[in-house]
Protein backbone atom coordinates (compact mmCIF):
# COMPACT_ATOMS: atom_id res chain seq x y z
CA UNK A 1 0.00 0.00 0.00
CA UNK A 2 0.84 3.67 -0.65
CA UNK A 3 2.79 5.59 2.64
CA UNK A 4 0.61 7.15 4.78
CA UNK A 5 0.42 11.06 4.67
CA UNK A 6 -1.33 13.35 6.73
CA UNK A 7 -3.33 16.62 6.35
CA UNK A 8 -4.60 18.91 9.17
CA UNK A 9 -8.45 19.63 8.45
CA UNK A 10 -10.00 21.90 11.53
CA UNK A 11 -8.71 20.36 14.71
CA UNK A 12 -7.83 17.14 13.39
CA UNK A 13 -5.33 15.66 11.63
CA UNK A 14 -6.54 13.27 9.06
CA UNK A 15 -4.21 10.22 7.25
CA UNK A 16 -4.56 9.46 3.89
CA UNK A 17 -3.04 7.45 1.08
CA UNK A 18 -3.01 8.02 -2.39
CA UNK A 19 -2.33 6.06 -5.54
CA UNK A 20 -2.18 6.73 -9.38
CA UNK A 21 -1.32 9.76 -11.35
CA UNK A 22 -1.51 13.22 -10.58
CA UNK A 23 -3.36 14.59 -13.48
CA UNK A 24 -5.78 11.80 -13.18
CA UNK A 25 -9.41 12.78 -12.08
CA UNK A 26 -9.32 12.26 -8.35
CA UNK A 27 -11.62 9.49 -6.29
CA UNK A 28 -11.81 9.52 -2.20
CA UNK A 29 -12.51 6.17 -0.58
CA UNK A 30 -14.26 6.15 2.45
CA UNK A 31 -13.98 3.18 4.54
CA UNK A 32 -16.66 1.91 7.26
CA UNK A 33 -16.67 2.07 11.16
CA UNK A 34 -13.88 0.36 12.14
CA UNK A 35 -11.63 -0.21 9.33
CA UNK A 36 -9.06 2.57 7.98
CA UNK A 37 -7.98 3.01 3.99
CA UNK A 38 -6.16 -0.08 3.80
CA UNK A 39 -9.52 -2.04 3.86
CA UNK A 40 -9.35 -0.54 -0.10
CA UNK A 41 -5.93 -2.79 -0.80
CA UNK A 42 -8.03 -5.00 -3.06
CA UNK A 43 -9.78 -3.00 -5.23
CA UNK A 44 -7.58 0.04 -5.19
CA UNK A 45 -5.19 -0.87 -7.99
CA UNK A 46 -7.74 -1.51 -10.57
CA UNK A 47 -9.37 2.27 -9.34
CA UNK A 48 -6.21 3.63 -9.80
CA UNK A 49 -5.54 3.03 -13.34
CA UNK A 50 -7.81 5.55 -14.38
CA UNK A 51 -8.30 7.89 -11.21
CA UNK A 52 -5.32 9.50 -8.58
CA UNK A 53 -6.82 7.66 -5.81
CA UNK A 54 -7.17 9.23 -1.95
CA UNK A 55 -7.82 6.71 0.67
CA UNK A 56 -8.69 8.35 4.01
CA UNK A 57 -8.73 7.40 7.79
CA UNK A 58 -12.02 8.90 8.99
CA UNK A 59 -11.25 10.86 12.27
CA UNK A 60 -11.30 7.88 15.20
CA UNK A 61 -9.71 5.54 12.94
CA UNK A 62 -6.44 4.10 12.02
CA UNK A 63 -3.36 6.96 11.83
CA UNK A 64 -5.82 9.50 11.77
CA UNK A 65 -6.83 11.59 15.06
CA UNK A 66 -9.38 10.07 17.71
CA UNK A 67 -10.50 13.23 19.54
CA UNK A 68 -13.51 11.31 20.96
CA UNK A 69 -15.95 13.50 19.11
CA UNK A 70 -18.09 11.51 16.48
CA UNK A 71 -21.03 11.39 14.36
CA UNK A 72 -21.69 11.72 10.60
CA UNK A 73 -21.99 15.63 10.19
CA UNK A 74 -18.44 15.53 12.15
CA UNK A 75 -17.72 12.90 9.56
CA UNK A 76 -19.23 14.80 6.54
CA UNK A 77 -17.52 18.25 7.68
CA UNK A 78 -14.17 16.10 8.05
CA UNK A 79 -14.23 15.17 4.33
CA UNK A 80 -15.42 18.75 2.72
CA UNK A 81 -12.62 19.89 4.58
CA UNK A 82 -10.17 17.41 3.63
CA UNK A 83 -11.20 17.92 0.07
CA UNK A 84 -10.65 21.66 0.30
CA UNK A 85 -6.88 21.11 1.97
CA UNK A 86 -5.56 19.17 -0.95
CA UNK A 87 -7.48 21.40 -3.45
CA UNK A 88 -9.70 18.22 -4.48
CA UNK A 89 -12.73 19.41 -6.79
CA UNK A 90 -15.02 17.80 -8.68
CA UNK A 91 -14.28 14.24 -7.28
CA UNK A 92 -15.54 10.63 -7.52
CA UNK A 93 -16.36 9.83 -3.69
CA UNK A 94 -16.94 6.10 -3.05
CA UNK A 95 -17.97 4.87 0.63
CA UNK A 96 -18.91 1.80 1.95
CA UNK A 97 -21.22 2.16 5.04
CA UNK A 98 -20.68 4.39 7.86
CA UNK A 99 -18.02 5.84 4.91
CA UNK A 100 -21.14 5.97 2.54
CA UNK A 101 -23.41 7.50 4.69
CA UNK A 102 -20.53 10.61 4.94
CA UNK A 103 -20.25 10.52 1.01
CA UNK A 104 -23.80 11.05 0.51
CA UNK A 105 -24.26 14.02 3.22
CA UNK A 106 -21.13 15.76 1.70
CA UNK A 107 -23.17 15.43 -1.58
CA UNK A 108 -26.39 16.85 -0.45
CA UNK A 109 -24.23 19.86 1.26
CA UNK A 110 -21.64 20.35 -1.20
CA UNK A 111 -23.09 19.07 -4.30
CA UNK A 112 -20.49 21.13 -6.69
CA UNK A 113 -17.57 19.24 -5.35
CA UNK A 114 -19.23 15.60 -5.83
CA UNK A 115 -18.39 14.27 -9.60
CA UNK A 116 -19.96 10.66 -9.78
CA UNK A 117 -21.08 9.54 -5.75
CA UNK A 118 -20.69 5.23 -5.67
CA UNK A 119 -22.45 4.44 -1.96
CA UNK A 120 -21.80 0.47 -1.08
CA UNK A 121 -24.57 -0.76 1.57
CA UNK A 122 -24.91 2.37 2.48
CA UNK A 123 -27.32 2.58 5.58
CA UNK A 124 -30.07 5.61 4.76
CA UNK A 125 -30.76 7.89 7.30
CA UNK A 126 -33.83 6.25 8.35
CA UNK A 127 -34.34 5.25 11.53
CA UNK A 128 -33.35 1.85 12.58
CA UNK A 129 -36.31 -0.36 13.39
CA UNK A 130 -36.17 -2.22 15.23
CA UNK A 131 -33.79 0.02 17.30
CA UNK A 132 -30.02 -1.00 17.84
CA UNK A 133 -28.23 -1.69 21.04
CA UNK A 134 -23.93 -0.34 21.40
CA UNK A 135 -22.41 -3.73 21.37
CA UNK A 136 -19.85 -5.02 24.38
CA UNK A 137 -16.75 -3.23 23.88
CA UNK A 138 -14.12 -6.11 23.19
CA UNK A 139 -11.03 -6.21 25.70
CA UNK A 140 -7.81 -5.12 24.72
CA UNK A 141 -6.93 -2.64 22.65
CA UNK A 142 -8.84 -1.79 19.24
CA UNK A 143 -8.24 -0.38 16.03
CA UNK A 144 -10.51 2.48 16.29
CA UNK A 145 -12.21 4.82 18.82
CA UNK A 146 -15.15 2.72 20.57
CA UNK A 147 -16.94 5.83 21.31
CA UNK A 148 -17.19 5.93 17.20
CA UNK A 149 -19.49 2.99 17.47
CA UNK A 150 -21.47 4.37 20.08
CA UNK A 151 -22.31 7.05 18.17
CA UNK A 152 -23.36 5.01 15.21
CA UNK A 153 -25.63 3.21 16.86
CA UNK A 154 -27.04 6.58 18.29
CA UNK A 155 -27.90 7.91 14.55
CA UNK A 156 -28.61 4.56 13.81
CA UNK A 157 -31.86 5.05 16.05
CA UNK A 158 -32.26 8.83 15.58
CA UNK A 159 -30.89 10.14 12.62
CA UNK A 160 -31.86 13.88 11.60
CA UNK A 161 -35.00 13.94 9.51
CA UNK A 162 -32.90 16.69 7.23
CA UNK A 163 -30.69 14.32 5.99
CA UNK A 164 -33.48 12.35 3.94
CA UNK A 165 -34.91 15.77 2.88
CA UNK A 166 -31.54 17.05 1.72
CA UNK A 167 -31.24 14.61 -0.79
CA UNK A 168 -32.95 15.97 -3.37
CA UNK A 169 -30.12 17.89 -3.34
CA UNK A 170 -27.40 15.98 -4.73
CA UNK A 171 -26.42 16.56 -8.71
CA UNK A 172 -23.68 13.64 -8.62
CA UNK A 173 -24.77 10.55 -10.72
CA UNK A 174 -25.14 7.78 -7.78
CA UNK A 175 -24.40 4.40 -7.90
CA UNK A 176 -25.51 2.37 -4.82
CA UNK A 177 -24.25 -0.65 -4.37
CA UNK A 178 -26.02 -4.11 -1.96
CA UNK A 179 -25.21 -6.99 -0.82
CA UNK A 180 -28.54 -8.62 -1.26
CA UNK A 181 -30.26 -10.06 1.18
CA UNK A 182 -27.14 -11.53 3.20
CA UNK A 183 -26.85 -8.16 4.17
CA UNK A 184 -27.80 -6.57 7.62
CA UNK A 185 -28.62 -3.68 5.47
CA UNK A 186 -32.16 -3.65 4.43
CA UNK A 187 -32.36 -3.74 1.23
CA UNK A 188 -35.27 -2.21 0.74
CA UNK A 189 -34.41 1.33 1.82
CA UNK A 190 -31.69 1.15 -0.83
CA UNK A 191 -34.84 1.13 -3.37
CA UNK A 192 -36.43 3.94 -1.47
CA UNK A 193 -32.78 6.00 -1.52
CA UNK A 194 -32.52 5.40 -5.47
CA UNK A 195 -36.31 6.48 -5.65
CA UNK A 196 -35.53 9.74 -3.53
CA UNK A 197 -32.02 10.57 -5.51
CA UNK A 198 -32.40 12.96 -8.44
CA UNK A 199 -30.15 10.37 -10.67
CA UNK A 200 -29.22 7.15 -9.22
CA UNK A 201 -29.08 3.16 -10.32
CA UNK A 202 -29.16 0.21 -7.93
CA UNK A 203 -26.78 -2.82 -8.40
CA UNK A 204 -26.97 -5.82 -6.25
CA UNK A 205 -24.34 -8.16 -5.71
CA UNK A 206 -26.97 -11.18 -4.62
CA UNK A 207 -24.94 -13.29 -1.62
CA UNK A 208 -22.15 -10.66 -0.81
CA UNK A 209 -23.67 -9.43 2.13
CA UNK A 210 -22.20 -6.29 3.97
CA UNK A 211 -18.40 -6.49 2.43
CA UNK A 212 -19.07 -5.82 -1.16
CA UNK A 213 -15.91 -4.62 -1.97
CA UNK A 214 -14.21 -7.71 0.02
CA UNK A 215 -16.32 -10.75 -0.31
CA UNK A 216 -16.58 -9.93 -4.18
CA UNK A 217 -13.95 -7.26 -5.30
CA UNK A 218 -14.61 -8.36 -9.21
CA UNK A 219 -18.50 -7.83 -9.42
CA UNK A 220 -17.66 -4.52 -7.60
CA UNK A 221 -15.57 -3.49 -9.78
CA UNK A 222 -17.19 -4.54 -12.92
CA UNK A 223 -20.28 -2.26 -11.09
CA UNK A 224 -17.93 0.64 -10.32
CA UNK A 225 -15.75 0.95 -13.54
CA UNK A 226 -19.17 0.66 -16.00
CA UNK A 227 -20.62 3.48 -13.83
CA UNK A 228 -17.77 5.67 -13.96
CA UNK A 229 -17.17 5.39 -17.69
CA UNK A 230 -17.15 8.22 -19.46
CA UNK A 231 -20.55 9.05 -21.17
CA UNK A 232 -20.97 9.19 -25.31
Amino acid sequence: MSDVQKVQVGEVQLAYRVWGEEDAPPAVLLHCLGEDGEDWRGVVGRLAGTHRVFALDQRGHGHSDWPGDYGSARWRDDVIGFLQALGLERVTLIGHSLGALAALLVAAERPELVDRLVLEEVPPPLPADPPQEVPEQPAGPQPFDWQAEVAVVAERNAPDPVWWEELEKITAPTLVIGGGEASHIPQGHLDELVERLPDARLVTVEGAGHLVHEERPGEFLAAVNSFLAPRP
